[in-house]
């Protein structure tokens, strides 16, 4: 579960949301990690927070090398951009990996659907930044939408028509 309370996340959907996500990205069901938030893109752990891990792990499948890492498998130039955005003090933790995927819901357009209960159309606006996700067009394994929105309610998030 998200490390955020209610409040400072913004809400009971924005936490199942970040849930949601969590499990879409593959971290969360990781059983050693700290519920996904010390894990590498591919399934490694990490065990500082102090900063980004920022390492290039290859992922042959996809002939790429990413930096993702965390719950919401962040990249390390993302996250850098966060913290020059917004004034977080570097450090990767677990609450501030929620507050950096809240303000990369915000930045897409997602975070005042998602809060209105339009849980589809968040996911469509925030797949763009989550490979994870229907839509998202990385060639990456994408989850089907009927499947995210039952994880969302299951949660406790609230869908809207």
């Amino acid at each position: 579960m998200a490390r955020l309370d209610s409040a400072a996340a913004g809400g009971a959907n924005v936490l199942a949301f970040l849930d949601t996500l969590a499990w879409s990205e593959g971290t969360s069901t990781i059983a050693a990690s700290d519920d996904g938030y010390n894990v590498l893109v591919g399934g490694q752990l990490f065990n500082d927070y102090s900063r980004h891990p920022k390492q290039k792990v290859w992922l042959p499948r996809y002939g790429i090398h990413s930096s993702a890492a965390g719950r919401y498998q962040i990249l390390a130039g993302t996250w850098e951009a966060i913290v020059s955005a917004y004034g977080f003090n570097g450090r990767f933790t677990p609450e501030a990996q929620d507050l950096a995927a809240i303000k990369l819901l915000s930045e897409c357009g997602a975070l005042a659907l998602i809060k209105a209960g339009r849980i589809a159309q968040a996911i469509a606006k925030a797949a763009p930044i989550w490979a994870s996700l229907p839509g998202a067009g990385y060639g990456q394994r994408e989850h089907e939408l009927a499947a995210l929105l039952a994880l969302f309610t299951t949660c406790g998030g609230e869908v809207q028509a």
